[in-house]
């Protein structure tokens, strides 16, 4: 009989080799290839079924309605409510609250008469009935805890739950190492493809890494349908997406953490300006647009002369390029003086925002700050500023000045009503 031949596979990323290798050319792991069993010499494989091709318009729509997580927060980000079927990555810094979050929305989707599953690879049962009962949830939650891979797609076919938690996907055992870059991608394609064949909206847990990425493959951010940041912002808790095949991008949701869990924070703008001084040089509230939502933000300015031969620039939660930008365009443009002066640039809050439109509030807080003197209390500012010093429009210019409104400021400083930023300093500095 023909004898079965043998090839040597990475246990790591799965690359394959004839013979074992000291180190693997793919993922870079020392000692990882094992060996494996090929088909037996001389069988063949039976051929591949032929796909049919179905004219678009004789495809039926998926006119099913999502459902909601009763949190008006995550709804936002996830675009108005959960899809049937759709594959959720949430990832986070340990201790933010994903497992809470996660919790809380389970309760409040079991209160909607829908089956929802809790795979706990992290967590013993009785670790998160201390948290259930600590956030006030009763029971009718079903706790799976399984790691391998196999037995836990086994349970869930048996019996399909609607919605279905994976805390986390790092956690799942396949045949490769447990946390592995081919066990995350295995794992997490498997629960995709579970999810797509059954209806079941299922949330994966994913580890990030200490660049603020879901550890694991790049691919797997490609396989679901949305993935979800929960980041630490002072002492809010900022829900964002990166990507969304059913709502937009870069939307946020802005909760707070309390002994009740993760409370919604239904107006950010307030919240952010709650501690804003008033009449300090060097404070000017931007309007800033984070996917579909408007926010009110204060951005902070502090100039001091530098002991050092060369003057610093620090910016925090804003893109530091641009700040260096306007800080040229003050300088060549203005004729501030700026060459024995150290720079400080903050958004107050601790978020993180990468938005031209908050170009014109950081020149005006600079420009405060080096000069001494505070804008009125009851300026808002918007608008990008261009290498001549000329403002520019940025986008979702109406839903910004509506925002500005709705918090109080009754003088938006904005273009295309002002033209250039040497214009908006003569007038308020």
């Amino acid at each position: 009989m023909p004898r079965a031949a043998l090839q040597y596979r990475c246990v790591e990323c799965g690359y394959r080799a004839i013979k074992p290798l000291g180190r693997c050319p793919s993922c870079g792991s020392w000692e990882s290839f094992r060996e494996e069993a090929l088909a037996k010499t001389g069988s063949k494989p039976p051929p591949p079924q032929p796909g049919a091709l179905i004219p678009l318009g004789q495809v039926l729509e998926d006119g099913e309605a999502r459902f909601s997580s009763r949190m008006a927060e995550f709804d936002r980000v996830i675009g108005g409510g959960f899809v049937p079927g759709a594959v959720l990555l949430l990832g986070g810094e340990p201790g933010v609250g994903k497992s809470t979050l996660l919790l809380q929305i389970a309760q409040r989707i079991l209160e909607q008469g829908r089956r929802v599953v809790y795979l706990a690879g992290e967590e013993s049962p009785g670790q998160i009935r201390l948290r259930a009962r600590r956030l006030g949830i009763a029971g009718g939650l079903e706790l799976l805890r399984e790691t391998r891979l196999e037995s836990v797609l086994a349970i869930l076919e048996a019996s399909p739950p609607e919605f279905l938690v994976v805390d986390s996907i790092q956690t799942l055992e396949t045949d490769a190492a447990v946390g592995s870059l081919a066990a995350v991608r295995d794992a997490t394609a498997a629960l995709t493809r579970f999810a797509k064949q059954h209806r079941a909206t299922t949330v994966l847990v994913g580890h990030v890494t200490k660049e603020g990425f879901v550890a694991g493959p790049k691919v797997i951010e490609h396989v679901v349908d949305a993935t979800l940041y929960l980041e630490t912002a002072g002492q809010f808790r900022v829900l964002r997406s990166s990507k969304n095949r059913f709502g937009p991008v870069g939307e946020l949701g802005v909760f707070r953490m309390e002994e009740q869990g993760l409370v919604e924070v239904p107006n950010p703008s307030a919240a952010f300006l709650a501690e804003r001084p008033v009449g300090v040089p060097g404070s000017v509230v931007a309007l800033s647009l984070l996917g579909e939502r408007a926010l009110a933000l204060e951005v902070q300015a502090l100039a001091a002369r530098t002991p050092f031969p060369a003057p610093r620039r620090v910016a925090q939660g804003l893109d530091a390029r641009r700040v260096d930008v306007v800080l040229a365009v003050l300088e060549r443009r203005l004729e501030l003086p700026l060459g024995n002066l150290d720079i400080y640039v903050n958004l107050a809050g601790g978020l993180r925002v990468f938005d031209p439109g908050l170009d014109l509030a950081v020149g005006l807080a600079v420009y405060s700050a080096v000069v001494g003197r505070p804008l009125p209390p009851n300026v808002a500012a918007v608008g990008e500023v261009g290498l001549a010093g000329e403002l520019r429009s940025v986008e979702g210019l109406e839903r910004r000045l509506r925002e500005g409104e709705r918090a109080g400021f009754s003088r938006l400083v904005h273009p295309p009503k002002h033209k250039s930023l040497r214009e908006v300093v003569d007038l308020f500095l």
